[in-house]
C-alpha cells in the first residue's frame, strides 16, 4: 500500500501544480499591484497637492495685496471688501496643510473660491470627477 500511496502523492502534486502555480502568480501579483498602486497615489497626491499649494498660495497673495491696497480706504464698500479679504486671509492662514486627510477640504475650498467669486470647477484635476477634486 505504500507504493501506492506515493503514486497517489506524486500524481496529486502534478494534476495540483497548476492550481499552486496559479496561487503563487496571484499572490505575486496582488503584491505588485500593491506596491506599484501606492507609488502612482504617492505621485498623484504629490502633483495634485503641489497644484492645490500653488492656488491657495496665489490666493493668499492677492488677498494680502488687496487688502493692504483697502487699508488706508474710507468707502463703504471698501471696508466690506477689506473684512472679506481678512476673512478669506484668516480661512488660509487655519488651513490644515499638514493633514493630507483633510475631510473638509473641498468645502474649505469652496469657501475661498466664493470669497473671491472664483468658479469652483477644478475636474483638470482628475477627469470624470464632478466639483472639485481634491
Amino acid at each position: 500500500m505504500a507504493f501506492v500511496s506515493n503514486s497517489d502523492d506524486l500524481f496529486d502534486s502534478i494534476i495540483m501544480a497548476d492550481a499552486r502555480f496559479h496561487d503563487e502568480g496571484y499572490q505575486e501579483g496582488f503584491e505588485e499591484g500593491i506596491r506599484q498602486g501606492t507609488i502612482e497615489g504617492r505621485n498623484h497626491g504629490r502633483l495634485h497637492g503641489a497644484k492645490l499649494g500653488a492656488e491657495v498660495s496665489f490666493y493668499y497673495g492677492f488677498a494680502q495685496a488687496f487688502k493692504y491696497l483697502l487699508q488706508n480706504s474710507s468707502d463703504v464698500k471698501a471696508r466690506k471688501r477689506l473684512k472679506a479679504m481678512e476673512s478669506l486671509i484668516g480661512l488660509i492662514q487655519n488651513f490644515p496643510y499638514e493633514d493630507p486627510q483633510y475631510e473638509k477640504l473641498q468645502e474649505d475650498m469652496e469657501r475661498v473660491c466664493s470669497l473671491l467669486n472664483v468658479a469652483t470647477d477644478f475636474k483638470e484635476y482628475v477627469s470624470g470627477s464632478t466639483g472639485m477634486s481634491f
